[in-house]
């Protein structure tokens, strides 16, 4: 085995982490916009329900009313919802603080710039510690530039207050060293999945091949990029179709990139899912999993749940997703916003230029190893464990 080929470390806080334990090490309140059920929420969802394994007590806070209180599966957790009228609405700080203190929270962890703003508030006002979770780079997270540059100052302000950042891959890890940020503060602690237990036994594809892909769908996931790739392949020869798991930002937005399926005639070639609270099954209608992403990525979930689900990936190399997928062995990896190399990758793997079956186990495999829901959680504790240690000596 080489050592490409070894399971992946996390953060050196995670080598000893107490998986399995119901000893009780404290109590951890999330703070979390809540609207969507995204990657960074699924994030949030399975670690409500794999902390208390090892040893730690999660509740919730929503800043938006949304998909995540009816969508997650962490239900044992506590969930309190305290809307915010608008990003610098401050008013519902009081009352998260109650909150905190009513249920002896020992600590504050913040998902988003909007959440790590409040929750920087209530550490001070309650006496606590803080923890940013780093999903994507802020600085580069959309299209908007004012957008990204208002997030970025709110992090980065935010941010003169927080104990400790838990970076979901190395990448984003550089990213915030490069944004000032200090590396003794810095954790990675890479984004796991649930293994799928008693997956059916597939054969490798014959005739047509199903590309799939699942996103929240806006203009950073890449999805034009797709649309035309779709529409070369098709011409080449290619008999492929796609399947589309996800909503889209935006309405205008849907249109935009329906109207373009129309245009390049592969509309009668597409389905579009909208929104799925059971994406798992979908992978197993997929021969082929596509994340055509520009940027803004950490470790993408869907990445890790095609892995989990043994459908190889032809992923764009973007932030994290090489440190997941390893090029010719669990799946391939493009170039980002090449629509010609997208299209190359693909027919490589429609014209059986690489095998299918052992990226297939593979990937299996690389996920039980190195990327699920335990290993992720036991290091995201070790954190919360070396910082409640250190704030109860002071």
């Amino acid at each position: 085995m080489s050592s490409t080929d070894q399971p992946i470390r996390q953060d050196s806080f995670a080598l000893n982490a107490p998986l399995h334990t119901r000893q009780q090490l404290g109590r951890i309140l999330h703070v979390i916009n809540g609207e969507h059920f995204s990657g960074a929420e699924r994030v949030q969802d399975l670690l409500g329900k794999a902390l208390p394994d090892c040893g730690y007590s999660p509740g919730f806070v929503c800043l938006k009313e949304g998909k995540f209180p009816e969508q997650r599966e962490s239900t044992d957790c506590p969930l309190f919802i305290e809307p915010m009228s608008s990003k610098m609405d401050l008013r519902r700080i009081r009352r998260i603080s109650e909150i905190a203190r009513e249920h002896d929270y020992q600590l504050v962890h913040a998902h988003t710039p909007r959440s790590l703003m409040v929750a920087r508030i209530v550490s001070r006002k309650i006496g606590v510690p803080l923890v940013y979770h780093v999903h994507s780079p802020v600085g580069r997270d959309s299209t908007r530039g004012l957008q990204n540059k208002l997030n970025q100052w709110i992090e980065n302000w935010s941010l003169k207050q927080c104990h400790a950042m838990i970076c979901v891959s190395g990448s984003l890890q550089e990213y915030m060293i490069s944004n000032g940020h200090s590396q003794s503060q810095l954790h990675v602690v890479r984004n796991g999945v649930c293994s799928v237990n008693g997956l059916p036994q597939r054969s490798t594809p014959q005739g047509q091949w199903t590309i799939g892909t699942t996103a929240l769908f806006r203009p950073r996931k890449g999805t034009e990029l797709l649309i035309e790739s779709l529409a070369a392949l098709r011409q080449s020869g290619q008999d492929v179709k796609l399947l589309a798991v996800g909503p889209f930002e935006t309405e205008e937005y849907e249109n935009q990139i329906k109207s373009l399926a129309d245009e390049l005639n592969v509309s009668e070639h597409i389905t579009w899912t909208g929104f799925q609270s059971n994406v798992n099954r979908y992978f197993q209608e997929m021969d082929l999993f596509v994340l055509p992403s520009l940027f803004g990525e950490g470790l993408p979930m869907v990445v890790l749940e095609a892995m989990a689900n043994g459908v190889p990936v032809v992923a764009s190399d973007v932030e994290g997703v090489v440190e997941a997928i390893r090029h010719e062995v669990d799946g391939l990896i493009f170039q980002p916003g090449s629509s010609p190399d997208l299209v190359s990758k693909v027919t490589e793997m429609v014209q059986g230029k690489h095998d299918w079956q052992s990226m297939r186990d593979n990937s299996i495999q690389r996920q039980r190893d190195s990327f699920s829901e335990f290993s992720m959680a036991a290091g995201v504790a070790n954190v919360y464990t070396q910082l409640l240690k250190g704030h109860l000596a002071k």
